[in-house]
Parts: structure tokens; sequence; C-alpha cells
């Protein structure tokens, strides 16, 4: 069975520039060993990476061993459900590509905040840095 995104229809992908996703198959899908819950499909803002280095989650930094490339503002990322909400919560919002979003993410993030930040990606990422 094929993942479902938060407005009901087949996941998209997400990003493959750097590939993303728990599986690093380029979206958002949640098996029962993602007990992080990569489920939301943000587009990084310098803002969110500098508040997820504050908080412990440097998600900048390359690190090959975990064949994680470093992310930049622009690039999507599936980003654990929690760490979204809990920057959401500190007013540091990076923008959701909801089509793009697992469904599974409503079982932390309320369906609200998701849609408050819900954009469509543009051709040029890099326009919403």
């Amino acid at each position: 069975m094929s993942d479902l995104n938060v407005l009901g229809g087949p996941l998209e992908p997400c990003g493959t520039d750097p590939m993303t996703g728990f599986h690093r198959d380029g979206d958002c899908s949640c098996g029962p060993e993602d007990v992080g819950l990569h489920a939301v499909c943000a587009v990084m803002t310098r803002e969110f990476l500098d508040h997820q280095a504050a908080v412990g989650n440097d998600l900048s930094t390359p690190r090959p061993e975990f064949s994680f490339p470093g992310l930049r503002p622009g690039d999507r990322w599936c980003v654990v459900a929690a760490r979204w909400l809990q920057a959401y919560a500190d007013g540091v919002v990076a923008p959701v590509v909801l089509a793009s979003t697992n469904q599974r993410a409503l079982e932390v993030v309320p369906r609200e905040a998701l849609g408050a930040a819900g954009v469509d990606v543009p051709d040029d990422p890099g326009s919403l840095v």
C-alpha cells in the first residue's frame, strides 16, 4: 500500500537534490523502522536551519558517514515531525510541501499548522530563502 499525503492523495516526491527521505528514496514515506517520523517535506530556510542547529539538530553540516550532504536554504528535506513542530512553536516556520508531506505527520503536527505553512514549490526554491 502506498503512503498518502496530508491532503489525502498519493504521496508525491519531496526532493532528490539532495536525496531525502528516511530511506533516501526522495519521498517522506514512513515505515515502522522510522521511529523519528521523517514525515514533513519542508523547504529549508536560513532561519529554520539556524534554529535547528541551536536546538541540537545540525542540518547544515555534511555527515558523509550517514549519506547526509548538509542542507542549504532552498533544499527540500523530510524532517522529523516533532522537530518541525518545535520550530513552529518557536515562531520559526519552514514552508511545507503538503502534497509531499506524509499523512503520518498528523500524528504529531496539527493540520492547521501544516496548512498555514503550506507552499507550492516554485521552479527556483532559492526564492524562498
